[in-house]
């Protein structure tokens, strides 16, 4: 018997995106369930536990940023959100209301699934975070037992506050995460508005860990956002 795919919970009103997503979807092997309202789309959530929910912001009940924060009070799993709505302030609220990543419509399917996978795997990484000490991704490896980082067979110092941007960066890993959320975690509550501090120590990580640092493979920038760890192992 083949391996059932995972579920995707769809929480969006307009009737021809959610066609579009469910050919889209469906054409993948996912198995999908649908809600037109915010109401719907969480009782779906706390009954049918997804393992990723794509959410439309412009819903007719409730605002999907309300629905990101009722969903991070009682579960992690990854939210994708999908909306119309362009500007970075929307995606820096949505993203520190807990969501996993922000694609802008209209978008294509590639991208989507490629989101989507790469969700998939943030998922499973947090959940063998405990199990699973060291960290690998093309020639980079941070073991977390040790505290040491290795790119390809060479071992590379990092200083204390370098190392725990990494990590923070890993225990993400594939989720963008905003300008503030990394200052908080690293720093401290007393930095959060501090993006220069940040600025200087990941063009440092990229010095110490990137083959071209000006054409970072792994350490991203999200313009205006925030820094993503591009966690793509198969490419």
């Amino acid at each position: 018997m083949a391996e059932e795919k995972e579920l995707i919970l769809l929480i969006e009103d307009e009737p021809q995106m959610r066609r579009f997503l469910r050919i889209t979807l469906e054409s993948q092997g996912y198995r999908l369930v649908e809600a037109a309202t915010a109401r719907e789309g969480l009782m779906q959530a706390a009954t049918r536990n997804p393992d990723v929910v794509l959410l439309d912001l412009g819903l007719p009940d409730l605002d999907g940023l309300e629905v990101t924060g009722k969903l991070r009070e009682w579960t992690q799993t990854p939210i994708i959100v999908i909306s119309a709505r362009e500007q970075e302030h929307d995606k820096v609220r949505t993203l520190d209301a807990g969501a996993d990543d922000y694609l802008t419509k209209p978008f294509n399917a590639g991208e989507l699934l490629a989101r989507i996978r790469v969700a998939l795997r943030h998922a499973a990484l947090r959940n063998t975070d405990a199990g699973e000490p060291v960290f690998t991704l093309h020639n980079l490896r941070v073991d977390m037992g040790e505290r040491r980082v290795f790119v390809g067979d060479e071992e590379v110092h990092l200083t204390p506050l370098e190392y725990k941007l990494l990590t923070t960066l890993i225990r993400h890993a594939g989720k963008v995460i905003t300008h503030r959320q990394l200052l908080r975690e690293v720093w401290g509550p007393a930095y959060v508005d501090e993006v220069q501090y940040l600025r200087v120590y990941m063009t440092q990580l990229r010095h110490k860990l990137e083959a071209d640092p000006t054409r970072p493979r792994f350490l991203m920038n999200e313009p205006g956002i925030g820094y993503r760890l591009k966690y793509d192992p198969e490419g």
